[in-house]
């Protein structure tokens, strides 16, 4: 779908479907005035009848109203006047886009360039949502499908803004489509199905993007390699599986030469049967979102390449598949890291960290401006926080507050949990440096715990995903493409500053 920036009277616009705002108590903003004028008040006499009473979401389509070039109009309602925030202004964006996709018409013009939304200023900020929440909203994965789903007829939507807003506004839309590009592959890569998203395939499509992409260079590192670097934690996780392990690096220089890099390490276990320590069989399925960090650093990369940012930016996906076999790592087994810290391995289900452990490692070699790892990593961050919110640590505030000032602005969230001296003293090991779980209690700190002892080198960060990545059963079943936003939008700034 396409979205275009004009402007232009609405009345005057020629389109298939017309979107007007409507506030709650039937209140018409300064755009539907022109509209019920030019219609010789034909809006104010629906709003008369009762028909919609503007709350946030509700809908009246009317059709071949007098003084207008627009073949319909649709009514939104947007509530109460200043108190439309985030939620309900992407509610207002959904409702509308879930009319138009039942409609014939192949194009649509919205006119809510007045609408105030609580916390965004008038252009860039409120608009990029808007975008943003379009694009995505038109997303389907229906490739092992027989049956595939069909076109829509709506491919154009025209964003109706005044003069003076036009830059910012379109600035916004240049933004939105790279962050809906990366979210859209993230998410392809997310629902792809375990049998066929490996280690190897993830690879394949790193190597795809160094091809499209002319300035970002590419190299896999494969399991002997990974073996031979002292990867002793990494290795372990995959030595259970008939797929093997891949280590992917992918440098985009988009700034100076001299400039140190921004790092973001994903975490790529394509399934997780949780090896010898098995999961539930009930919703192991969903074990394949467990690669949801690295597919969220591919999507991050697409849009910043996209975008072009002038900034350096290494990637580093840590992918493999834990399976149990006479090959797999065995609880209380120890092993060496590439740091030369060793770890007892008391559980095989916490892999996550042992892939991400060498690979904070490698990462110190970049010499990083910040490093941030992503990872669908302890279901204890779901019972902390739910799944709207992320999980955040890191060993430097201002890292922290910038990631969390991100996620704020994208609309993509992350909380902030402590990294205190105490959880620590949960992952002491009789018998090596480190255990890699630290009990029942604090189970996504002391995870991040686990995790900061191989990024002393460097500003960390670690956003724990489990609960964002995806979404569980039911029909919205699947990845969510975040926070490929979050991420974005810290790049973003980056570049800026």
């Amino acid at each position: 779908m396409e979205l275009v920036v004009k402007s232009v009277a609405a009345a005057s616009l020629k389109t298939a479907t017309l979107v007007v705002p409507v506030g709650e108590g039937r209140k018409l903003g300064n755009t539907a005035k022109a509209i019920d004028e030019a219609t010789a008040g034909a809006l104010s006499a629906v709003l008369k009848r009762g028909d919609l009473a503007g709350k946030v979401g509700q809908t009246l389509l009317l059709q071949g109203l007098p003084g207008l070039k627009a073949e319909r109009v649709l009514l939104v309602g947007v509530g109460k006047e200043d108190s439309l925030g985030d939620r309900n202004w992407r509610k207002v964006i959904n409702s509308v886009l879930t009319v138009l996709k039942g409609l014939a018409g192949s194009d649509a013009s919205l006119a809510l360039d007045d609408i105030a939304v609580s916390g965004r200023d008038a252009h860039y900020g409120k608009t990029r949502l808007l975008a943003e929440t379009l694009l995505d909203g038109e997303y389907v994965f229906d490739l092992y499908k027989s049956q595939k789903v069909e076109p829509r007829a709506l491919k154009k939507i025209t964003l109706l803004v005044e003069k003076t807003g036009q830059a910012e506004v379109e600035r916004a839309v240049k933004h939105a489509t790279a962050i809906a590009a990366g979210m859209r592959f993230t998410r392809d890569l997310g629902n792809q199905p375990p049998n066929i998203c490996h280690p190897s395939y993830l690879a394949e499509q790193a190597k795809g993007l160094g091809k499209a992409y002319k300035a970002l260079k590419v190299e896999v590192l494969d399991e002997k390699k990974i073996k031979d670097l002292g990867m002793g934690a990494f290795y372990a996780v995959g030595q259970g599986s008939d797929q093997p392990p891949r280590l992917i690096v992918m440098q985009y220089q988009g700034g100076k030469k001299s400039e140190k890099p921004f790092v973001l390490v994903g975490k790529g276990i394509t399934f997780d049967t949780g090896g010898i320590s098995l999961k539930p069989g009930a919703g192991m399925d969903e074990m394949k979102y467990d690669m949801g960090g690295a597919a969220s650093v591919f999507g991050t990369l697409r849009a910043v390449l996209d975008l072009q940012l002038p900034i350096n930016l290494v990637c580093l996906l840590a992918c493999a598949e834990n399976m149990p076999s006479g090959g797999a790592t065995r609880p209380g087994d120890i092993v060496t890291t590439m740091s030369g810290q060793t770890v007892e391995i008391l559980n095989t289900d916490a892999e996550g960290r042992l892939v991400l452990c060498d690979t904070l490692t490698y990462a110190e070699r970049f010499k990083p401006q910040a490093v941030i790892d992503i990872a669908t990593l302890t279901g204890a961050c779901i019972v902390a926080l739910g799944s709207h919110t992320s999980g955040l640590m890191g060993n430097n505030d201002d890292l922290i507050d910038q990631l969390l000032d991100a996620g704020k602005r994208a609309d993509d969230r992350a909380w902030q949990l402590p990294l205190f001296d105490e959880y620590q003293e949960q992952l002491d090991s009789p018998f090596a440096d480190i255990a890699n779980i630290g009990g029942p209690k604090a189970g996504s700190i002391t995870a991040g715990c686990f995790l900061s002892r191989f990024a002393k080198a460097y500003h960390w960060a670690h956003l724990d995903i489990a609960g964002t990545a995806w979404n569980s059963g039911g029909k919205d079943k699947g990845a969510t493409g975040r926070p490929v936003p979050l991420l974005t939008q810290y790049l973003l700034d980056r570049a800026n500053a």
